[in-house]
């Protein structure tokens, strides 16, 4: 997903296309069962980050995945670098744009016109081909961080600031908030955790962590 904290044409030109200055973007990765958010990166959209978000999300997961993503083309090259032959890839491209009736309007977001799966690598499955719980997720950070509400004040000044509050939102998201659905937390539902975290428990992790830091 996007976000932009100072449109890239307010931006003085001398710090136009630098990191920090116009758009940034939170990238996410979720389990279509558990729910779990097992990584995150807030980044350029480049293929650097993209190879580096994938390498990341390879190196947490034990056994053979099939993943779905949009079509940002970087994902061929990222996906193939850190998986290999050892997952089943479909890349789902939707088509965007304005209708009729929308166009004088001064904001409105675009419409999804038209979608197109295609089958990149081995043999994913057409049931479980969807981005829709990348999208959900998406919603949940706009609705439960204010800096991601869209025409506010509200944004990140900073991207320290920004990486600041994402890290803490994913880490109450995956251990403490229960699912609706699931009725229990998505690190329980993956299995990475068998209790129900408190935000204390997140307060001493933080705490054990900067003590082994020192």
């Amino acid at each position: 997903m996007s976000f932009c904290y100072a449109k890239e044409k307010n931006v003085p030109k001398k710090k136009q296309g630098k990191f920090s200055y116009g758009n940034v973007w939170t990238w996410t990765a979720i389990c279509a069962d558990t729910k779990l958010v097992p990584c995150w990166l807030v980044a350029e959209r480049n293929l650097t980050t993209t190879q580096a978000f994938m390498g990341d999300l390879a190196n947490r997961l034990k056994h053979r995945v099939q993943i779905t993503t949009d079509g940002h083309k970087t994902y061929l090259e990222a996906i193939e670098g850190a998986f290999g032959s050892e997952v089943d890839y479909f890349m789902f491209v939707k088509i965007y744009g304005n209708e009729p009736q929308l166009q004088d309007v001064r904001y409105s977001p675009a419409v999804c016109l038209a979608a197109q799966g295609v089958r990149i690598q081995d043999n994913p499955d057409p049931k479980h081909v969807s981005t829709s719980f990348a999208e959900r997720q998406n919603l949940t950070m706009r609705m439960q961080m204010r800096r991601f509400t869209r025409l506010t004040n509200a944004f990140s000044k900073k991207v320290q600031n920004l990486k600041a509050a994402v890290a803490p939102h994913f880490m109450h998201y995956n251990f403490v908030r229960i699912h609706k659905t699931l009725r229990v937390t998505p690190a329980m539902a993956a299995g990475v955790t068998k209790k129900l975290w408190e935000l204390e428990d997140i307060l001493d992790l933080v705490e054990q962590t900067i003590y082994r830091a020192n």
